[in-house]
Parts: C-alpha cells; sequence; structure tokens
C-alpha cells in the first residue's frame, strides 16, 4: 500500500469515525469532518499532507507521482 492509498483510507476512517460520533455523542464532532475535508482540500492544490508525511516515516512507499 502506497502512502497516497494510506491517506485515503486514513481519511475515510476520520470522516466516518466523527460522524458516527457526532450523531452518538456530540454534534460538535462535526469540526473534525470539516478539518479532514479542509486538509484534503488544500492537499489537492498546494500537494502538502501532513499526513502522507507519517505514513511515509512509517515505512508507507511514496507513489510514483510523489517520487
Amino acid at each position: 500500500m502506497t502512502s497516497d492509498r494510506a491517506v485515503l483510507a486514513f481519511a475515510g476512517f476520520m470522516v466516518m469515525l466523527s460522524v458516527l460520533l457526532a450523531v452518538t455523542v456530540s454534534i460538535n464532532w462535526l469540526w473534525l469532518t470539516g478539518f479532514v475535508g479542509l486538509n484534503l482540500f488544500q492537499s489537492a492544490f498546494t500537494g502538502f499532507c501532513p499526513a502522507a508525511k507519517i505514513f511515509q516515516k512509517l515505512g508507507f512507499k511514496p507513489s510514483c507521482g510523489s517520487c
């Protein structure tokens, strides 16, 4: 698995988790959903993604586009 795919999987998990927490615990968990969405949006334009850097340090290989 590449770091790009790991980022997508992690982002999807975080969105689903925050929606679940918003429904069961507090509506304020939707701020986490917004943060994840904004981070994905800005990384599409800037190419900077902190999660990708972390996954690469954990041993995930970068995709060919970011080699």
